[in-house]
């Protein structure tokens, strides 16, 4: 009997959120060994983290890590900073063309780091984020210019890159793709996105539907005649 062959590792972020969510299944299907990870960073609540299990276990991720660091020793975000409140919004449409109060101060820089050590310790050349340029609450460092910035820093700043064992490369599959076809590429493969949790400001533990995070996800699954089902009773 022929002995299957290994799979390559790759590090997915994983948020627990609906983007990070299929990012890892295209991983999964693009046939790597997934290692996902997430952080404990001192974001207002840890319901995104509890999602982030359940979307590791039920994608059959390899390994699931939670990082802890403290961005709130820094504030400037309204996720980090309980003096700051979540904006929220009654209709979509109403969301402003600026970055919004929900940036944190270089958290993907931050993550992507944690990211490249994490792969580079599994050999790794391979690093997944479900960053996205459309339909999005203008973060820069979601952008592509920042993604390939990043990308060629990362090769010059470890052993591994230096030794020439180690060629990253940062995928982002939903760059260029609308919430809407982001959420029919998961379905596609599976993902339940009951598991999922987006919201930047939770009651209950439960989506409030009118934050940015919220209102940009209900688009997209509207846009498919569907429901989101973080805001549909019959599906909690």
């Amino acid at each position: 009997m022929e002995q299957a062959e290994a799979k390559c590792p790759a590090v997915i972020l994983l948020s627990g959120g609906l983007d990070s969510a299929t990012a890892l299944a295209i991983a999964i299907d693009q046939g790597f060994e997934a290692y996902a990870l997430s952080f404990r960073y001192g974001q207002r609540h840890t319901a995104e983290l509890d999602a982030a299990a359940k979307v590791a276990a039920a994608l059959g991720a390899r390994r699931h890590v939670v990082a802890d660091i403290d961005l709130r020793a820094f504030g400037g975000s309204a996720l980090t900073d309980d003096a700051l409140a979540v904006p929220h919004h009654d209709r979509v449409e109403d969301l402003g063309d600026g970055i919004p109060i929900t940036y944190v101060p270089a958290r993907n820089t931050i993550f992507l780091s944690f990211a490249l050590a994490w792969a580079e310790t599994l050999g790794a050349s391979d690093v997944f984020i479900g960053v996205n340029a459309l339909d999005y609450s203008g973060y820069p460092d979601c952008r592509p210019e920042f993604i390939s910035a990043y990308e060629q820093m990362a090769n010059l700043a470890t052993k591994a890159g230096v030794e020439g064992t180690q060629r990253l490369k940062i995928h982002t599959p939903l760059i260029a793709l609308t919430k809407a076809q982001t959420i029919q590429r998961g379905l596609d493969l599976g993902v339940d996105y009951q598991l999922t949790h987006s919201c930047y400001d939770p009651v209950d533990g439960r989506a409030c539907g009118t934050c940015d995070s919220c209102l940009l996800r209900g688009r997209g699954f509207a846009e498919l005649g569907l429901t989101d089902p973080a805001l549909d009773p019959a599906g909690a």
